[in-house]
């Protein structure tokens, strides 16, 4: 780069341009530019892999170490409103200098290596954590695994919330080969956590071969509860009473015991106490993942862009009680299974709001109706049917029409890509709706 730019909007637009391919799998480059940098850890590094499951798993890891006192650094992706979301460091997003200082340092340090969008602001934020003197520093993989740039730094704790179908073009077709992908941040020697009650043999097979601690849901650790409480049981540890995590959804018990698991195994190093636990769980927040919102019609968030993930979101609502019409607004990335997911909900949405969404990549709100009707969702034009069709050019244009038209009762479920969600956050924000 000639002249470096100043401010974040014109460096992650530089950055959109570095590299010939949007995603580009492998560490090498990663690693070269790693080792320029001097990059390491003097604190214990959390991965957190999966199909689905973990943005809360970090989120509650998150929360839960605060809670003790501890300086924490968290990397996510990707964000919904604001790149800042990716770094935070004691629970707040790091600011634009900051950020800058480091995309700066690793232009710096990486020379003729060509690093895509996603290598290049990972290495930045590691960088900015190695530098920050933290007690703990929880990684969020991006896409599968053992070719993610995460993956470029040793985890003491590894963990794989779930294995399902997705990024099928760069991970497989089978939960078989998709499990071996997720197992690569798996490290010889540490701990190694699947939270998935029917882990793939791949995944296993792995971890024994590089001699890993692996942890398996079900043997290692467990849960139980009732409809008040529920108490987790590791290899050497108890946690009893503790209340449900804040976060909503059939499959938060399965992410909280993984994180319970994680904190099992580093108590010597971060030792957390019972009411810190509790306190963790209750107070954890994550934006967009079975999100409730106040006030009247319901209006639900939900990031699911997966047959996985859409198979608990459908879940989700059948536990939410009667509301006399559901409004969908949707929009989905063309390279996803969208048969797979539309067919999840099928039966449970009466009115549907297709979009548009701002990338190349996206399917449109057409393709997305002509999949409405390769499932047989389709508009019925009998007496009294109530299904609607109808397209918009941004998720804003089509939560306004689905306010518009539903009544205070009934509901209103936003889902599909992050942009789906973050077009109906942003126009909810601005007031436009």
């Amino acid at each position: 780069m000639q002249n470096l730019p100043t401010t974040l909007t014109d460096w992650l637009a530089a950055l959109e341009k570095l590299h010939p391919k949007a995603i580009d799998m492998g560490l090498e480059r990663v690693s070269h530019v790693k080792e320029r940098l001097g990059i390491a850890f003097d604190c214990p590094v959390i991965t957190v892999g999966g199909t689905n499951g973990k943005g809360s798993t970090c989120a509650m890891l998150e929360s839960i170490l605060l809670q003790a006192g501890y300086r924490v650094g968290l990397y996510t992706s990707p964000h919904l409103l604001n790149f800042n979301e990716r770094a935070r460091i004691n629970g707040e997003p790091v600011e634009d200098d900051v950020l800058i200082a480091n995309f700066a340092a690793v232009e710096e340090k990486r020379g003729d290596v060509s690093l895509t969008y996603f290598e290049f602001t990972t290495l930045a934020i590691l960088h900015l954590f190695a530098e920050a003197k933290l007690d703990a520093v929880i990684l969020e993989v991006g896409l599968g695994g053992r070719l993610d740039a995460v993956n470029v730094i040793d985890a003491d704790v590894a963990i794989v919330t779930s294995v399902d179908i997705d990024h099928a073009e760069y991970l497989g077709n089978t939960r078989e080969q998709i499990g071996f992908e997720k197992a690569g941040i798996f490290r010889p020697g540490k701990t190694a956590i699947c939270s998935d009650p029917m882990p793939p043999q791949s995944l296993i097979d792995h971890a024994h071969a590089i001699g890993a601690d692996l942890w398996l849901l079900g043997r290692d650790f467990n849960y139980a509860g009732d409809k008040q409480q529920w108490n987790y049981g590791g290899r050497g540890q108890r946690r009893n009473s503790l209340g449900y995590p804040s976060l909503r959804g059939a499959n938060q018990l399965l992410n909280a015991c993984a994180v319970l698991a994680a904190l099992e195994a580093l108590r010597n190093r971060l030792p957390v106490g019972a009411q810190e636990v509790r306190n963790g769980l209750v107070l954890v927040d994550l934006p967009g993942r079975f999100q409730v919102l106040p006030g009247r019609p319901t209006v639900i968030l939900d990031v699911a862009h997966n047959p996985h993930a859409a198979a608990t979101l459908a879940q989700n609502l059948d536990n939410m009680g009667f509301h006399p019409y559901t409004f969908a607004v949707f929009g989905a990335m063309q390279d996803k299974d969208i048969a797979g997911i539309l067919n999840h909900l099928k039966g449970r949405i009466d009115h549907w709001c297709l979009t548009d969404l701002p990338l190349p990549r996206a399917a449109t709100a057409e393709q997305l109706k002509a999949k409405l009707a390769e499932v047989e969702i389709i508009p019925k034009n009998e007496p009294g049917s109530e299904t609607t069709i109808k397209t918009f050019p941004s998720p804003a244009a089509a939560f306004a029409d689905a306010r518009n038209r539903a009544g205070e009762n009934d509901r209103i479920v936003v889902f599909g890509s992050f942009l789906t969600v973050a077009g109906v956050m942003e126009a909810r924000k601005s007031g436009s709706h």
